[in-house]
Formats: C-alpha cells, structure tokens, sequence
C-alpha cells in the first residue's frame, strides 16, 4: 500500500511541500492555457459559421449557447466539489477514499447525464421560447441546443475526470484533453459546415463529437496513468456518502455559477439600453478584460486545490500561510497585468476597431474595469481557499449577494438616475463589495478561524 501512495503521489504537484507560490504557479499555468484555448476554438467556431452559413443561423449558434452556459456551469461546479473532495483525501494521503470518491464520481456521470440529456431534449423548445427567441431563428436553435445536448453525457464525464485529475494535483492533463476536444471541434467544423455545408447542424454535430472525445480521451488517461484508483468506463460502484459530500459541495458552486451566468444575461439588458455602439464598445473591452479573468479563475481554481490537500493533510500552519500569501499574490499579479492593458489599451483596441466612439467606449470599459480587478482576485482567491477546506455555504451567499443585491441595483441606478454609459462602475463596487465581505469573515468566523488556527497534526 505505501508503494502504491508514493506512487500515487509522484505524478501530481504536492501542495503540501515546497515552495506555495511556485506550486500554484505551476498548477495555475496550465488551466490558464486550456482556458485560452476554450475561447480560442469557440471563437473559430463562430468565425465559421459566420463565414459560412445565414444570419440566422449565427444568431441560432450564439442564442443556444447561453442555455447551454447554464447548464455547463452547474456541472463545473459539481466537477469542482469531486476535486475538492478528492484533494482533501489526498492531502490525507487516504487512498481507499480517493479511489471511492472516483468511483462514485463516474457513477454519477451516467446517473445524471442519461436523464439531463432526455429532458433536455423534450423541453428544448420551451426554454428558447422563454428566451423569446424570434420564429426566424427558433427552428435551427432548437436544432443545435438538441443535437450538443446529446453530448452532454461527455461534458460531465470529462468535468468529473478533470476534477479527479485536478484533486491529485494533476492539472496538465484537462490542458491534453482540451487540446483534443479543440482540435476536435475546429477541424469538423471545417469539414461538416465549409465542405459540407451542413450549417447548424455540422456546428453542433461538431461540438457534441468533440465533447464526447475529450471524455473518452480523459477516461483512458486516467485508467492508464492512474491504475492504483482502479477507474473502470461503466459505474461499478456508488457511495451514497461520497456522492452527498459531492453535491454538498460542489451543487452550491454549480448553481451560484449558473446564477452568475443568469446575473450576466441581465446585465446584458442594461447594457443593450444605451445602443449598438456602447454595446460593441464593451464586446470588444470584454475580450481584453477577459484575459485577466482567466488568470484570476485559474489562480483561485490552483488555492482550492492547495487548501485541499493541506487541510486533508491536516497541514493548518501552512494552510495559514497559504491564506495569507495566495490572496495578495493574486490581487497584484492581476494589477500589474491590469496597468499594462490601461497602459496600451487603444494599440490593442485598434486590432478590433477603428470606430472612434467604440473605442472610446471599450477604452472606458477597460480602465474601469482592470483597474479594480485585483479586488476581485482577492476576493476569488479567499473564497476557494473556503471552498477548498469545505466551506462553500459562504462563499455560495456572498457570490449571489455580490451580483444580485450589488451589481444590478448599482447598475441600474446607474442607468436611471446618473448616465448608462458608466454602467461598468457597477463592476468595481460589487468587487469591493465581495472583497471586504470575505475579509470580515476570514478574520471574524468563528468556522473558520477554528480550523485555520489549529495545531499541525503530528
């Protein structure tokens, strides 16, 4: 059994030794890459269709999407709740208990996936009429949200994969399998919607092969270079205790994410209000500021991991140093790479419009925005830290708080009593919001100063 831990262990980053800044680094990079990679393929994904098929069929693409977000996002956060549970029995270094919360894992794949595929078949239509999508595009909206459900089996099993994979300190692999799925998705893009001209139907064929791929590619990876876990394709195995932990965990992430998405469909009315050119504007800012999003999403998914495992680890002092050093560590790597891009921000603009008052607008967006962000990154950064020891109810409150009760009220009244167009000042003060919020708790609960003050285990 020890041969088989020390195994176990050779092959992912052990947070619970070593330098804490250079692990998380190492972990975070390859999240920040796949990441860049998703946007990547899904913007030649649209480039594609745009290029190749009808207005409404772009419109059909981009208006499935969102949908599709919202389910997405719940299963990411139930793929974060595997990784947290599997970094704490890691850290702990409780083998039986990694190789049962796997199994559990993938006993939930097909629990969940085979029926959320059937409904969401059925009540495909009813959904996009409730999204008021108009009779031109509804037909081939429905077309394309059906047809990449049916792979929706395969975008869980790959976000439960990951999340093992992520548990044990393994981040390189999600980065191989979304080179898979990308690569996938790009080049039958290419051939069912340019050669073949199949148009929604090729793009979602597409997404659905791509997303089924990078679950079997995660599946063998983790068979091959994991045996020790004894992962089998088809469930073998159910724990009930295993998969209440899970959901105890990882369903307010999913539904806090789904709401955030649902939050941002909101915003999106208030910033259509003010016209085509401010809406442009802040699409393009977006893909700036996107960046640093990434970098702050991947730095908080890398403290998660790092809180596992120390806290499965019963590692408390550096668990403290972590939480000290991780949040500050993350606010000023994403101030420093905001000043840059408020620094060039009109050469980078410049690469996606000439229109002057688009620029202007996206200008705007982005000083406000990447100059406020590093409270953000704190805020992320604390929050799976809390996630990552197993205190998601917080966290979970403060989130929807932050948008629900801060950021829309801001910015409508914003909106209705001073100008629209300074609608993003309703960013910063949500961040602030949620940075201040977490700080006061990290040093006044009672929860988590218990753990976070407790003596190393001998």
């Amino acid at each position: 059994m020890d041969d088989i831990k020390r195994d176990h262990r050779s092959k992912k980053i052990d947070m619970t030794q070593g330098s804490i800044l250079f692990n998380v680094l190492l972990f975070a990079i390859p999240i920040i890459i796949g990441n860049v990679l998703q946007q990547t393929y899904t913007t030649v994904d649209t480039l594609v269709v745009s290029r190749n098929c009808t207005e409404t069929a772009l419109a059909a693409v981009g208006t499935s999407a969102q949908p599709v977000e919202v389910l997405l996002c719940i299963f990411l956060g139930i793929g974060a709740g595997v990784s947290i549970l599997i970094a704490q029995s890691s850290g702990a270094g409780d083998l039986d208990k990694v190789i049962s919360i796997s199994k559990t894992a993938t006993s939930f794949v097909y629990l969940c996936g085979i029926p959320v595929t059937i409904l969401g078949w059925f009540a495909t239509p009813f959904i996009l009429s409730l999204m008021r999508v108009p009779a031109d595009v509804s037909g081939e909206a429905v077309l394309y949200t059906r047809i990449v459900l049916l792979g929706t089996i395969g975008n869980i099993g790959y976000n439960m994969n990951a999340g093992i994979l992520r548990g044990l300190g393994d981040s390189i692999a999600s980065l191989c399998f979304l080179v898979v799925s990308a690569v996938t998705n790009i080049a039958l893009d290419i051939v069912f919607v340019a050669f073949f001209k199949l148009g929604v139907m090729g793009a979602s064929l597409a997404t659905m092969i791509a997303l089924l791929l990078s679950w079997l590619v995660s599946m063998i990876y983790v068979k091959v270079k994991f045996p020790e876990l004894e992962f089998t394709f088809l469930p073998r195995y159910y724990n009930k205790d295993d998969m209440k932990n899970i959901l105890m965990i990882g369903l307010p992430i999913g539904l806090n994410n789904s709401l955030y998405s649902l939050g941002h469909m909101a915003m999106q009315v208030l910033v259509n209000s003010q016209g085509t050119e401010f809406m442009a504007g802040l699409a393009v800012g977006g893909r700036i500021t996107g960046l640093s999003n990434i970098t702050i999403a991947s730095m908080a998914a890398s403290a998660s991991t790092f809180a596992g495992q120390n806290y499965g680890a019963r590692n408390y002092s550096r668990l403290r140093e972590g939480y000290r050093k991780l949040p500050a560590f993350g606010g000023l790597i994403t101030l420093m790479l905001g000043l840059v891009f408020v620094t060039l921000r009109y050469q980078v603009l410049r690469l996606f419009t000439d229109d002057e008052v688009v620029l202007m607008y996206a200008a705007r967006f982005i000083v406000v925005l990447m100059l406020s962000q590093w409270s953000f990154a704190v805020f992320n950064c604390l929050c799976n830290i809390l996630n990552g020891i197993g205190l998601v109810k917080y966290t979970t409150i403060v989130n929807l708080l932050m948008l629900w009760a801060v950021r829309i009220p801001a910015a409508y009244l914003i909106s209705r009593f001073w100008d629209g167009r300074f609608v993003m000042v309703a960013f910063p003060i949500s961040f602030v919001f949620g940075m201040v919020s977490m700080i006061l708790y990290c040093n006044f609960s009672k929860s988590f100063r218990s753990i976070i003050m407790r003596e190393d285990a001998v």
